[in-house]
């Protein structure tokens, strides 16, 4: 039999932890991840898996969750070692019964804990899986460089962010049609945090936490990035337009609108106005 570590979502997990953080996202222990896996992935290597451990209280009960699995990453882990070393800086965690608890079956061979945002990530899940039918599976916390600097010169407004956003590339409104979500500056790993947050994911697919970083809602560890990479790129390109003196043309409420049919997406007519 061959080692979970070789498992396609393993890889796939660690893949996009090393592509982060080549990207400049992920400095020291920045930022974390975490993915709902499978049965069917799981299942080949549940003799691998130590179910002998304690159940520790999630601080939050999410109930569509109970005993299901997640790949997480670690507390005060580096994103940069997981693709080298995943079983100590990674975990595969258990939710129990009452989807109140999580114990750990695998990783973090060395010790540690799940990350610090376990909490805000289990109440997204379970938001976006009951909102998407089960479809989103992974959730990513980043802090690339220029959406943070944009949280200290525009409105904290998801409005005005996801309009300023959308004008960048007319891909922007396509692969986030729903616009942006956006958060004042809030303790991280607070119960707070993870309750606002899980209001805004209800209509969003990413939030913005001001003077923080990014968090993304996903079907798979590609959409997840190419999502994250988008919202990025795009506020790169804002910060290049401000920095030149600001737009002296760009696309009308109209222009943006006219994607919806052709490309098939629900842009948020609320955003438009």
């Amino acid at each position: 039999m061959s080692s979970i570590i070789d498992a396609g979502f393993v890889k796939a997990f660690a893949k996009l932890c090393d592509d982060a953080y080549n990207k400049g996202w992920h400095e020291r222990n920045g930022g974390n991840l975490s993915y709902r896996i499978k049965d069917e992935e799981l299942k080949p290597y549940l003799s691998q898996l130590s179910f002998d451990g304690e159940f520790k209280p999630i601080g939050v009960t999410v109930e569509n969750l109970k005993n299901e699995f997640f790949l997480v990453t670690g507390s005060g882990k580096y994103f940069q070692n997981v693709k080298a070393d995943i079983e100590n800086n990674v975990a595969i965690i258990e939710i129990d019964e009452s989807g109140s608890a999580y114990r750990i079956v695998w990783g973090l061979a060395s010790g540690g804990v799940p990350t610090s945002e376990l909490p805000t990530h289990l109440i997204n899940h379970s938001i976006k899986k009951e909102k998407t039918n089960g479809l989103h599976r992974v959730i990513m916390h980043s802090h690339p460089a220029n959406t943070i600097a944009l949280t200290f010169v525009l409105p904290l407004d998801s409005k005005v962010f996801s309009r300023e956003l959308w004008e960048m590339m007319t891909e922007c409104p396509i692969v986030f049609p729903r616009g942006v979500g956006v958060l004042p500056w809030m303790v991280p790993g607070s119960a707070d945090i993870a309750l606002k947050t899980a209001e805004l994911i209800k209509v969003h697919d990413v939030i913005i936490w001001a003077h923080h970083g990014v968090f993304c809602s996903g079907a798979d560890f590609d959409e997840t990035f190419g999502l994250m990479h988008t919202v990025e790129k795009a506020a790169e390109i804002l910060v290049k337009v401000l920095s030149c003196g600001g737009k002296r043309q760009t696309m009308s409420a109209d222009d943006i609108g006219s994607l919806s049919g052709p490309y098939k997406v629900n842009i948020n007519t609320d955003f438009l106005k």
